[in-house]
């Protein structure tokens, strides 16, 4: 049950992240989230598009992991899914900012241990 709702909070988080990247990537909420300037949002709209459509599919595959069942038949899906995210998180922190290990792999690892260990 815990694993289910850190894996739920692993996707609401990526939806969020989703509508910041395709669709306010130039208001002040997401330049401050993603500490940049409204010329720098301007000149890169098209490419944070892209990424997150996908920070979507990370969100879509926890979901479909989700309404297989977890603990259960979507366990190995929520583990592939959190592990991309996990991943995804440590490029990020190792190339953009520090701040996504926090936001983005340490969620993704307490919910991969949650779903392990089957709580």
């Amino acid at each position: 049950m815990i694993g289910a709702v850190l894996v739920a909070l692993v996707a609401i988080l990526h939806l969020w992240i989703l509508v910041l990247e395709m669709f306010l990537w130039e208001s002040p909420r997401a330049r401050r989230a993603f500490g940049t300037s409204a010329e720098f949002a301007a000149n890169t709209k098209v490419l944070a598009a892209n990424q997150g459509l996908y920070n979507g599919f990370l969100a879509a595959g926890l979901i479909w992991a989700l309404l297989a069942g977890v603990p259960g038949a979507g366990q190995p899906l929520a583990l592939f899914f959190l592990a991309c995210v996990a991943i995804a998180g440590i490029y990020g922190a190792l190339t953009a900012a520090r701040k996504i290990l926090f936001v983005q792999t340490i969620p993704a690892a307490l919910a991969m241990a949650a779903v392990l260990a089957g709580v």
